[in-house]
C-alpha cells in the first residue's frame, strides 16, 4: 500500500479501503478558514492566552502535522492497551498491516511527544475506526486533546500544608482512582480539569446560563 509517500506491505492484517486511503492527507483542521481550522484555532488562542510560563510565554505547544499512520505500538501498547483488549480488533480499525495502522486516537502521539521533553501540549488530527455510518458516526473524523504532567510543586502549592502530600502510592485501584495514584492527586486533577473544560467552553460558546460539557469529535 502506497501511502504519504510511503510503501506498506500488506498482510493478513491490511484491510484499509481504496475509499478510506483517499481521505488520508487532507487536513481539513489546517485549511484556513474551514469550520475545524477555526475550532482549532479558537481552542489555541484560548490556551495560548491562558496557560503562561514563567516569562508569558505559552505553556502548552500546539502539534497538527503528524502523521495518521502510526505503529500498532504507538496505538496501544504506549498506552498500556493489552493485548486481548477488543479496541484493538480488525473489526474496529483500519490496519495497512500487523505493525502499522491508521490513528484511532490523537492518543497515539502521547508517548513520543511526553518522552521527547514535553510536559503540556495540545494534539490535533484526522482519525479513523471502522465505523457504521449513520448521522452520527463515520469512519474519518477529528480531534483534538490536550495533556499536562504536573510535579508534586505544582499540584500541590495552592494547598495548605501540602508538602506532605504525594502523588503516588502502592494502593489499590477503586472506581475513583488506580492503584498507583493518592486520592487528594486524583480530586486536585479532577478539580483543575473540570476548571479548564469550563473555562474552554465559556471561550468559544460565551458565558450562557447553562453551560453543557462535552468532548466533541468531528
Amino acid at each position: 500500500v502506497e501511502l504519504l509517500g510511503k510503501a506498506y506491505p500488506q498482510d493478513d492484517y491490511s484491510n484499509v479501503t481504496e475509499k478510506i486511503l483517499s481521505q488520508v492527507g487532507k487536513d481539513l483542521h489546517n485549511k484556513k478558514h474551514h469550520p475545524l481550522w477555526l475550532i482549532k484555532e479558537q481552542v489555541k488562542d484560548h490556551f495560548y492566552k491562558q496557560y503562561t510560563g514563567r516569562r508569558g510565554t505559552p505553556l502548552f505547544s500546539v502539534y497538527d502535522s503528524l502523521s495518521p499512520v502510526v505503529t500498532v505500538q504507538q496505538n496501544f501498547d504506549s498506552l498500556l492497551v493489552p493485548q486481548n483488549h477488543a479496541s484493538r480488533r480488525k473489526d474496529d480499525n483500519y490496519y495497512l498491516n500487523r505493525d502499522h495502522m491508521l490513528r484511532a486516537h490523537t492518543s497515539a502521539h502521547q508517548w513520543d511527544l511526553i518522552h521527547s521533553g514535553l510536559d503540556a501540549f495540545l494534539a490535533v488530527g484526522d482519525v479513523y475506526r471502522r465505523d457504521t455510518i449513520d448521522n452520527t458516526h463515520y469512519p474519518v473524523f477529528h480531534q483534538m486533546e490536550g495533556v499536562r504532567l504536573f510535579s508534586c510543586h505544582e499540584l500541590f502549592s495552592s494547598i495548605k500544608d501540602g508538602e506532605g502530600l504525594q502523588l503516588f502510592e502502592q494502593g489499590h485501584r477503586t472506581a475513583h482512582k488506580q492503584e498507583c495514584h493518592t486520592m487528594e492527586a486524583v480530586r486536585l486533577v479532577e478539580f483543575n480539569l473540570k476548571q479548564v473544560l469550563t473555562n474552554l467552553m465559556t471561550h468559544i460558546f460565551g458565558d450562557g446560563r447553562f453551560l453543557h460539557l462535552f468532548f466533541l469529535d468531528c
